[in-house]
């Protein structure tokens, strides 16, 4: 520790009683245009720059409230596992990044699952967060996956994975490696159940999580801009000493070719996962549960009319007949009448009638 740094200079400053005019979080800047944002606007905007519409990296708890019908949601209570199993130490022991991440971001680990209702359906989600040591796969991120999974087979609800991962976390070796396989496999007794797996791939989405929970969903969405792959691209350029194609592993480039479903803005998730849930689960589209007397505009326009055309045709018969009456009273004949009385007269005056 730096005792001058760390201890001396805050005091010093305390005793001077200098404080900062600007917090450091009070401005972000655009990646794309370099300009700087007022944090408020970005995290209003659900961490999207307005002028780019870049997406910036959004906090799991945003994340689940902004998914939830009114922000409300249940967290899933995740199964403890073994701190630093291999004693693992690189630069710092493992135990130290777990401390320091977790004063980060506040939770245990990467993966935070909760339970709630989605447009009216009940939808186990999964978020995985980057800030917690790049999201990075280790055994709590493979059991936290196994009980939304199995937590979902339960209450018999769909299952949305949003990932976003640097890919297998070296601090845990073998162990870490061996989520892969057993995320498969609880995949895939969500889908024996028949429920839905919906996963949105974010930026960015790499290494062993995308060879395995982050591929095997029914539908795969993807936010615009996103890095999707296994290696990275700096990787594959010093392996094959080639020049990849511009885009190359973006959400975009993906799409083109067939690797994932749809490139969806983050605006746009609550309304296209919610319609996606209820085509999966057989369920009406939300627009057919309004209620009968909240008929659309058109509907009723049309009803009206048809009631009404009937009605116009009676009142028109009633009127003619009304008419007739009336002309009969003043003595006036209809003009076939006064044509057979004409005739009639007229037979009269030669000599009658036979």
């Amino acid at each position: 520790m730096n005792w001058l740094k760390n201890i001396v200079r805050p005091k010093i400053r305390g005793f001077l009683g200098k404080k900062r005019d600007v917090p450091e979080n009070m401005w972000v800047k655009d990646p794309v245009s370099g300009k700087m944002v007022f944090y408020k606007d970005v995290e209003a905007n659900l961490w999207v720059m307005p002028e780019s519409g870049h997406h910036m990296p959004m906090p799991a708890r945003a994340r689940l409230e902004h998914m939830f019908d009114d922000g409300e949601y249940e967290e899933i209570e995740l199964p403890e596992v073994t701190t630093d199993p291999l004693k693992f130490a690189d630069q710092k022991r493992y135990t130290d990044r777990l401390k320091a991440a977790r004063n980060k971001t506040g939770r245990k680990d990467a993966m935070l699952a909760a339970r709630g209702r989605l447009k009216g359906v009940e939808t186990v989600i999964c978020v995985q967060d980057f800030a917690f040591m790049g999201g990075s796969m280790g055994m709590a991120v493979g059991e936290a996956i196994i009980a939304a999974v199995r937590h979902a087979i339960g209450r018999k609800c769909p299952l949305v994975m949003f990932v976003a991962s640097g890919g297998a976390r070296m601090q845990e070796g073998i162990l870490s490696l061996m989520q892969m396989p057993r995320t498969t496999i609880a995949v895939e007794e969500l889908k024996e159940a028949g429920l839905p797996y919906i996963v949105v791939l974010t930026h960015p989405t790499t290494g062993g999580v995308t060879a395995s929970y982050a591929m095997l969903g029914d539908v795969h969405l993807a936010e615009p801009g996103a890095l999707i792959g296994f290696a990275g691209p700096r990787v594959i350029e010093q392996t094959i000493r080639e020049k990849l194609p511009e885009g190359f592993q973006r959400a975009e480039y993906l799409l083109e070719h067939g690797m994932v479903d749809m490139v969806v803005p983050r605006g746009e998730h609550r309304d296209v996962i919610a319609r996606l849930i209820r085509l999966f689960m057989g369920l009406p589209p939300i627009e057919e549960q309004a209620p009968e007397e909240e008929k659309r505009p058109e509907e009723t326009a049309t009803e009206a009319g048809d009631i009404e055309q009937p009605a116009q045709e009676a009142g028109r018969d009633v009127k003619s007949a009304e008419g007739d009456g009336a002309a009969r009273k003043k003595g006036g004949l209809p003009q076939a009448d006064r044509s057979e009385r004409g005739k009639a007269g007229d037979a009269t005056k030669d000599g009658g009638l036979a």
